[in-house]
């Protein structure tokens, strides 16, 4: 079976995903944005991005997956070695281009070092629940919501924007953006009427349309439910199969304990 890696960046992704498959892969981190839960294998800098793909090639992998948080590092010139010094004009214009068209030409150059690039879907499909009900038991409003919020997301999301957005009464009260949904959030739970509707409101959270599955797919864990609790929101609802559950039993617990409704739609 050929080896995999796992490049990793910060949050529990990476060590969910390790706990998912069957063999533990080379946990690869780029530096300053280490996995929480579980230690990197090895680290590396953007500015030596050929000398890594190199030692990948030399350890036996064939295949790498992406998981967790990244930001846009700061370069050091001083560190660059020749080849990857050749990369940096594409990469950095796909950065002003926005983060999709980063993350395609980052895939792009694993593809041509010779590394197959898979998704979590590929390899741990569980992560992503299917559709249904999973707890509680959204109301019509809820349902009404939560296609008015449907819709939002697409729109953020072919502008590459956002994943997610909240949705109370049919009124939206706010979309993510490069704050995360940690902020979305909290920026919710300050809100007061008039702005915010008595009606609880759901957090919606999708892919973006037309988006490589194989990397950013969006991802949920109980400290968004808490956050969403903290919101006053009714229920958070994903769409099925597109959102990565980090650990889905807490989760279901978590959203039992505290009243609220978890719908893969």
């Amino acid at each position: 079976m050929s080896r995999l890696a796992l490049i990793a960046g910060a949050g529990g992704l990476p060590a969910a995903l390790v706990a998912a498959l069957p063999e533990r892969p080379l946990v690869c981190a780029l530096e300053g944005f280490d996995p929480a839960g579980i230690a990197p294998d090895l680290r590396f800098r953007t500015e030596r991005l050929a000398v890594f793909l190199r030692h990948l090639q030399d350890e036996g992998v064939t295949r790498v997956a992406f998981a967790g948080a990244v930001q846009r590092p700061r370069l050091d010139p001083a560190q660059f070695d020749p080849e990857t010094a050749q990369m940096v004009p594409r990469l950095l214009a796909a950065m002003a281009q926005g983060d999709d068209a980063t993350l395609r030409v980052v895939l792009a150059i694993f593809e041509e070092a010779g590394f197959a690039v898979v998704g979590v879907e590929a390899i741990a499909p569980a992560l992503l629940p299917a559709a249904g009900v999973i707890t509680g038991a959204p109301g019509p409003q809820d349902e009404a919501d939560a296609a008015r919020a449907s819709a939002i997301v697409a729109a953020l999301g072919a502008v590459d924007v956002g994943q997610g957005c909240v949705v109370a009464q049919g009124l939206c009260l706010g979309v993510e953006a490069l704050p995360g949904t940690d902020a979305l959030l909290a920026e919710v739970s300050r809100l007061a009427p008039p702005l915010r509707p008595a009606a609880r409101g759901i957090y919606y959270k999708a892919a973006k349309p037309g988006q490589d599955r194989r990397i950013d797919l969006p991802a949920l864990g109980v400290e968004t439910l808490r956050g969403a609790v903290a919101a006053g929101l009714g229920g958070v609802v994903f769409e099925a199969g597109s959102v990565i559950c980090l650990d889905l039993p807490a989760m279901v617990a978590f959203a039992e304990a505290a009243g609220l409704f978890l719908w893969a739609r």
